[in-house]
């Protein structure tokens, strides 16, 4: 076990993790990097240049000490990495990976500094006592800044500058010092070997030849094949077919000892079954309790994601039940829908973790679906006391009933360069942001801390942030409770009907305006029938904004040339009753397009 050493790599979205990961696994000789990373194997990683999964795999490195090594023994060496994600929107796969290691390597940008979610993830880190290993990469770019990025962590960890390492993931240098230092600094796995199994689960994939594939970390005992495993949570006995350790493939070995990273094999078909953070142990010799401090996942953003044809329900259901295996920070519980039929109501972690899914189940399940606008999860108060969780706009009480709603509210950290605060303030201002500490942090960067309502920010508020910013803001977030607002439910009316999926709360002082935006962008997008449609934004029974979609036309009284104004009167008032009956039974179809163009309103 003392030759062991589990770590995972936390950055900020583009600081070279992957890239790094990459140069390991080369100067290890796990495999031959052919492709740029190698970890990231799915396409729309491949596609978009982020990683979106963590990935655990397996190194062996021949250690050779050095005179000022100190005590570590020279010799063959074990190293589980796990490659995590950087951007906000999949930190829970972070604190999964960070709950399986003793170790962190923090990397950060030569050319960029220390940003938003490089902070978060460290003290993330720091909350499970890992050792953090600073590392300064993209050393070869001409516009790095070593010495000040170096001045930055230190601030930020309070470590001495001669534990810094200075690397180039992409040419090399300095990655030989990294494998160094991971298994002079990074401890051993702590557990023991002769107590009762307890391996926790922190990750799974769904095979559709094998069954659940289970990731897990063994804190205590020893796991062999063949034997009969309990998971704790569920209380599920299964047979352990196949264990092994995670190469670039799986790779099955007889016997996994306590600290060893592997999987699991046991021919589970239900995806309910297999929970991530549950405790692994044996039937024969089970251990007492539950490894504790595996939290919850909080999902932040709630959408409805409906099946185009209404008979393709249960295979939405199932192929949700699929992913959630994969990506365990995807919440889901059925739900119906005047306009849209049944479906699902999901909660996400954020925007980009909507869209990943919605990509993914169209990908991979063949699943064509509808979203809805998304929101946040509301506290609703009754005049009787009582309260509500209200995720959908359709599930509000009237009115008259409502004592006071609470939304909830974010902690949010901003750093970006001195030139672009006004612009940021004033964004953050106009989504009702409360600045709460402006710190500079070296030379022309600044960090801005806001108290915001989560709802303003989950639809275009990163997008905006970006752009104003010319891409040198970085931004992060964590929840910091609800408080009382003034909030509406704004309903869209066509021809007097109210089309639930395209309701939305929202702050009264913003409602007129946006329900003004949301009619004229429906105006472009509904396709013209026979008939006037018109488009209403109400609240309550007051109608705040209002376009007509005009009616095809074509000119009846061609045909009537000449001849007495009484035969073109009489045509025309045919032509009304004719209107009037069609606009009883006429339907206005709302596209898919029109759902999401309320998404991109700026």
């Amino acid at each position: 076990m003392k030759n062991i050493r589990n770590f995972c790599i936390i950055a900020h979205i583009d600081h070279g993790k992957s890239t790094l990961a990459d140069r390991l696994l080369e100067i290890t000789n796990t495999i031959k990097v052919t492709q740029g990373q190698m970890l990231d194997d799915m396409d729309l990683e491949q596609e978009r240049g982020i990683t979106i999964k963590s990935h655990a795999i397996q190194m062996e490195y021949d250690y050779t000490p050095s005179s000022t090594s100190g005590e570590i023994e020279g010799g063959l060496y074990t190293l589980n990495l796990i490659d995590t994600p950087g951007h906000v929107d999949f930190s829970y796969e972070v604190s999964r990976s960070i709950a399986a290691c003793e170790g962190a390597l923090l990397v950060v940008d030569a050319t960029q500094g220390v940003q938003a979610q490089t902070i978060s993830n460290l003290y993330m880190a720091i909350d499970h006592d890992l050792e953090i290993i600073p590392v300064i990469n993209k050393c070869d770019m001409p516009n790095a800044m070593p010495d000040e990025v170096e001045d930055e962590i230190i601030d930020l960890i309070g470590c001495d500058r001669s534990e810094i390492i200075r690397a180039s993931a992409k040419t090399g240098e300095g990655v030989p010092e990294i494998l160094e230092a991971i298994v002079q600094r990074v401890p051993c796995p702590k557990g023991d070997e002769n107590a009762p199994l307890q391996a926790l689960i922190f990750d799974s994939v769904f095979n559709p030849f094998r069954g659940i594939i289970a990731y897990f970390k063994v804190v205590n005992g020893c796991i062999n094949s063949g034997e009969q495993v309990k998971f704790i949570n569920t209380g599920r006995e299964y047979k352990a077919d196949e264990i092994g350790v995670l190469k670039m493939d799986l790779s099955p070995r007889k016997t996994l000892h306590c600290g060893d990273v592997g999987y699991i094999v046991s021919g589970i078909k239900t995806a309910t079954e297999v929970k991530v953070g549950d405790t692994i142990t044996t039937s024969a010799n089970p251990c007492t309790k539950a490894i504790a401090g595996f939290e919850e996942v909080k999902p932040m953003v709630f959408a409805g994601v409906y099946p185009i044809e209404t008979e393709d329900f249960e295979n939405l259901r199932a192929s949700l039940e699929k992913l959630q295996l994969n990506d365990a920070s995807l919440t889901f519980q059925p739900e119906s829908s005047v306009a849209l039929g049944f479906g699902f109501r999901c909660g996400f972690l954020g925007l980009l973790h909507m869209e990943i899914i919605q990509e993914r189940l169209d990908r991979e399940f063949n699943m064509d679906v509808i979203t809805t606008v998304p929101n946040v999860s509301y506290m609703v108060y009754d005049k009787q006391g009582e309260v509500k969780e209200v995720h959908n706009p359709a599930g509000m009480p009237d009115q008259t009933l409502i004592d006071r709603i609470e939304e909830p509210y974010i902690h949010a950290t901003v750093i970006t360069r001195t030139d672009y605060i006004g612009n940021i303030m004033t964004l953050c201002l106009g989504k009702r942001g409360e600045l709460l500490k402006q710190d500079y942090i070296s030379g022309n960067r600044v960090e801005l801390q806001y108290a915001m309502p989560l709802g303003e920010i989950v639809i275009d508020f990163y997008d905006k942030l970006k752009s104003i910013s010319k891409g040198y803001a970085s931004f992060d977030y964590h929840p910091s409770g609800f408080r009382p607002s003034k909030l509406v439910k704004m309903d869209i009316l066509l021809n007097g009907e109210p089309v639930d999926a395209l309701s939305t709360l929202t702050h009264f002082d913003n409602a007129e305006t946006f329900g003004r935006r949301m009619c004229e962008k429906l105006k472009e997008l509904l396709p013209r029938q026979q008939f006037d449609i018109a488009i209403q934004a109400a609240i309550g029974a007051k109608i705040i904004a209002r376009e007509t979609v005009k009616q095809v036309r074509k000119d009846v009284l061609a045909k009537c040339y000449g001849g007495d104004v009484s035969r073109k009167r009489k045509l025309l008032e045919k032509q009304k009753k004719g209107k009037k009956r069609m606009k009883q039974i006429g339907n206005v179809q709302v596209p898919q397009k029109a759902f999401l163009a309320v998404l991109k309103l700026d």
